[in-house]
């Protein structure tokens, strides 16, 4: 038991394997969602999840399973969501039970489609979750490596600092850093961002363009990323923290990035279904590209990169071409 009272994760995936192991080092107890029973017997009997980082070890005693997205929304106070956004609807249709007096943490990086909102404010605009019960964490983080206790620094943003250092505290380890913060919008807008833009950087890589040309995205990247920010959320913020810079660096850089992976594949000449298939994994990128086209189509902002992965993922145009354009607009 924490501050933050009963703790659950609402999701299946490496993510949100991740982040049990991380609340588990704090937490003598915690909920886990899983919407399919076989799953959670399996992950019983075996003791670590059966699809996902099947080398992370769990005491499964200290674990309270269920498929009931309710009664796990009715048994605890704090709820992280991390399952992927595409879903997300489809899990929330099930619930009966109230939230808006549950603390609602988002670990979730994308949008809801359709709705073309940030989790935060899907919960806040359809569920009425108060701004001050809502929180996101942050990156830079692999699922992948925190598993293998790997030092890792997560930001908890929420707008009451109080429940945000609670959080913090709460996954604070040995091989946890944390830090808060009150920008919950920026936060969640950027690791949308990021994703667009390491699906940028796969494609480039796949092209066979080199470490000198994908230094000059990046750094286009952050600049495109600022003046979004800017524009949707102005804020005190300084972009080079590593919840925006350094999420987005280790997101388009690193071997266990999904979506630069999908990239690359794109890249190398893979349709997106093909891909898509190849991966049998989430790119988050993928959703979260139409979802900030579709914003920016309000907003406006230059956003060459974003427009660059929009062609070439949704209106078909050549990588080669597309890429070729945009290196025109750099410098």
């Amino acid at each position: 038991m924490t501050s933050c009272g009963r703790v659950a994760v609402l999701g299946g995936g490496s993510w949100a394997t991740a982040i049990a192991k991380i609340l588990l080092e704090n937490n003598e107890r915690i909920g886990w969602y899983m919407r399919r029973d076989d799953r959670i017997q399996e992950f019983k009997r075996l003791g670590h999840n059966p699809g996902y980082l099947t080398n992370t070890r769990f005491d499964v005693s200290r674990i309270d399973f269920s498929s009931d997205i309710n009664k796990i929304v009715d048994s605890h106070d704090t709820l992280v969501f991390v399952t992927p956004s595409p879903y997300l609807k489809s899990h929330l249709k099930k619930l009966k039970s109230r939230l808006r007096d549950k603390l609602i943490v988002t670990a979730i990086k994308g949008i809801v489609p359709d709705e073309n909102l940030i989790c935060s404010e899907y919960f806040h605009q359809i569920f009425n979750v108060p701004e001050e019960n809502l929180a996101v964490i942050g990156g830079p983080s692999h699922a992948e490596e925190v598993v293998m206790n790997r030092l890792t620094y997560l930001t908890i943003g929420c707008a009451d600092e109080e429940k945000a250092q609670q959080l913090a505290d709460m996954m604070a380890s040995d091989f946890i850093k944390t830090k808060t913060s009150n920008d919950v919008i920026g936060i969640e807008y950027a690791s949308v961002l990021k994703n667009v833009y390491a699906i940028a950087a796969g494609i480039c890589r796949g092209l066979k363009y080199g470490d000198n040309f994908l230094a000059v995205l990046i750094s286009n990247a952050i600049q495109e990323m600022e003046r979004f920010l800017t524009t949707i959320h102005p804020a005190p913020r300084n972009v080079c923290d590593s919840v925006y810079l350094g999420d987005l660096l280790v997101t388009s850089y690193s071997n266990f990035s999904r979506n630069r992976v999908f990239g690359n594949m794109i890249g190398q000449g893979y349709s997106v279904k093909s891909a898509q298939v190849e991966m049998e994994m989430i790119a988050e990128g993928y959703y979260g590209t139409a979802c900030m086209k579709a914003i920016n189509r309000r907003t406006h902002v230059n956003m060459p990169i974003l427009d660059a992965v929009y062609n070439i993922l949704y209106e078909r145009i050549s990588p080669t071409i597309e890429i070729r354009l945009l290196t025109d607009s750099f410098r």
